[in-house]
């Protein structure tokens, strides 16, 4: 069918749905979420890596990570450490909120991704990607460099 032939109503309705998907699909993919400062520290003998970065959310909702992947490794998961008595503990977590316009850093100590049976892509020097996936569906992608034990 030519333009020529539908009417401005047609043409109103076509524009609106057009614009809707690039407002509302536009801001799922663009949820204002950074990543930045992202990191690996591989260990020798293939042992499980820890993953560290940045997380901010620049937009005005708070946004909660539920998981990530990589394919460098076999299995990345939330993790935490804390201090508990003088003994530090490390345990699996479901989700890491971040309110809107705060960041959350994910560091030795506190908050990280655990690789687990790292593959043969995570080689000192590298860069792996690695997503970040949020509750609702959104995903976001960084590289993040391969360190040494020291972090460097």
């Amino acid at each position: 069918m030519s333009i020529r032939y539908l009417n401005s109503n047609t043409l109103h309705f076509t524009a609106m749905i057009a614009l809707a998907v690039i407002v509302f699909g536009g801001h799922a993919q663009a949820a204002g979420v950074t990543v930045s400062n992202g990191w690996i520290r591989k260990l020798p003998a293939n042992l499980p890596a820890a993953g560290y970065f940045e997380l901010h959310n620049g937009g005005d909702k708070a946004v909660s990570l539920t998981g990530a992947n990589s394919p460098a490794c076999g299995m990345l998961m939330l993790h935490q450490s804390k201090d508990i008595g003088g003994m530090e503990h490390m345990s699996d977590v479901a989700s890491v909120d971040v309110a809107a316009g705060k960041t959350v850093t994910f560091a030795p100590g506190g908050y990280h991704l655990m690789c687990m049976h790292p593959g043969p892509a995570l080689q000192i020097g590298a860069k792996v990607p690695v997503t970040l996936n949020f509750r609702g569906g959104t995903k976001v992608v960084a590289d993040f460099a391969v360190r040494n034990a020291g972090g460097k």
